[in-house]
């Protein structure tokens, strides 16, 4: 991987050869990547997430001889593999054989009138193979495993990680472990178990969940999949970015919309953002908008203190994916959003579901309530008039409506029409509702 110069520490600086670190700056306190906290006096990261998140760093001059743009647009292959020589794999690496990538991006003329907006487009991130966002960074990190000769993958999740994970990992034959809280929808834990992953479900937080999978990988040796922890995950999230300022003929929109739980998500699309930018393949930077849910703000309250530090806290909302307390990526979260001039939103969780209704009627996309946040979030600063008519706007959708059935039914705010089974109760109906014109 000549294209790879290595890897950086957030908060330090430091820099590492690939094979020096496998995921975290072991020069902060709360990093571990050795043997299990009982055997070195160490402990789990901390609330402050300093566990010295890490970044990887290229070689845009070498890369910029062998990848442009024109050479992209004779490529045939639609997936995130187009980026391969702007990823942190081998170049002869074998990938997973399901598409991942290349999600439809919609013009969404219809939403955008409701809002007096005039270019407004949707990403449908749920039409990846196991529906949701995730399997983007599950990709690289699959490949990055194998690579590694990893036997076993563990993660923690409330679900579409942990799901696209067991998806992929079924691609290929590899064996995957999975945390979840036991409060996991019962679609994504049917997920996992249909995919043949062995699921141990926590009875506790997602939190709790996440820091158990970390010692299990300690103690074990297994492969962590875990956000943030694992520095390639963002590689495979930042793809997206490349997505959106090519299938928008490489002009960059003004802000990008996105749901916001552990923050792996929004850094991922800043990291890819400034790839294009050091590659000279797009002029500007897109401001950068962090949308979460009121109930768990964590990330919003650190913004708004103009801070890096985070106050943890209980998370409550019905938006599962991104109900977290403690902020794995908090570090690239932030910077993404200040260093681009984006900010971060809250919205209720009225206002999800009202989000959930306005893209599956107004643009006909199905999404679960972590992927409609960013949408609400759009919503919420139109109606408070902070969006200029003209500013050219994508909205990132990152799960798909079945992920979550339960919320979608209280989404809808209506129910089937009862019928008898027979033509006269029918021409009733029609009559009584005014269905015959």
């Amino acid at each position: 991987m000549d294209h790879v110069l290595g890897l950086k520490c957030v908060l330090c600086g430091a820099e590492y050869a690939l094979d020096e670190v496998d995921y975290v700056c072991p020069r902060h306190p709360g990093a571990q990547t050795g043997p299990p906290p009982s055997q070195t006096g160490g402990r789990e990261p901390g609330p402050g997430g300093d566990e010295g998140i890490l970044d990887v760093i290229y070689d845009y001059r070498r890369i910029g001889r062998r990848f442009t743009r024109a050479g992209l647009a004779r490529n045939r292959d639609y997936t995130i593999w187009r980026y391969k020589p702007l990823l942190p794999v081998r170049p002869d690496s074998p990938v997973p054989p399901l598409t991942v990538g290349w999600t439809p991006l919609y013009r969404a003329d219809t939403l955008a009138a409701t809002l007096g907006l005039n270019q407004v487009w949707i990403k449908d991130d749920g039409r990846q193979p196991t529906a949701s966002f995730k399997d983007r960074a599950s990709a690289v990190g699959l490949v990055r495993a194998q690579e590694l000769g990893r036997a076993v993958i563990t993660a923690a999740s409330t679900g579409n990680a942990a799901s696209s994970l067991a998806g992929l990992c079924a691609s290929v034959g590899q064996r995957p472990i999975i945390f979840v809280p036991a409060t996991a929808p019962k679609a994504k834990v049917a997920q996992l178990l249909l995919f043949g992953a062995t699921v141990l479900a926590v009875q506790g937080t997602y939190d709790q969940a996440f820091d158990l999978c970390l010692a299990a990988s300690r103690e074990y040796g297994w492969y962590s999949r875990n956000t943030a922890y694992n520095p390639y995950l963002s590689e495979g999230k930042k793809t997206a970015a490349l997505e959106i300022c090519e299938q928008l003929g490489w002009q960059a929109p003004d802000r990008i919309f996105t749901s916001v739980g552990d923050g792996c998500i929004i850094g991922g699309l800043w990291k890819g953002l400034r790839d294009l930018l050091a590659l000279g393949f797009i002029e500007r930077m897109p401001r950068l908008m962090g949308v979460q849910a009121e109930g768990s703000a964590v990330l919003y309250n650190a913004w708004l203190a103009g801070t890096e530090e985070i106050t943890p806290i209980v998370p409550t909302t019905l938006a599962d994916s991104i109900s977290v307390g403690i902020p794995r990526d908090r570090i690239k979260a932030l910077r993404a959003v200040r260093q681009t001039g984006g900010e971060f939103v809250t919205v209720s969780d009225e206002e999800i579901l009202a989000a959930m209704r306005a893209l599956a009627r107004g643009m006909g996309v199905f999404a679960e309530p972590a992927g409609a946040t960013a949408y609400a979030g759009l919503v919420r600063l139109a109606h408070q008039g902070r969006i200029r008519p003209d500013e050219r706007i994508v909205v990132l959708v990152t799960g798909n409506g079945l992920k979550d059935v339960d919320s979608a039914m209280q989404a809808t705010a209506t129910a089937p029409i009862p019928l008898e089974p027979t033509v006269e109760d029918l021409r009733a109906t029609v009559t009584r509702l005014g269905l015959s014109h």
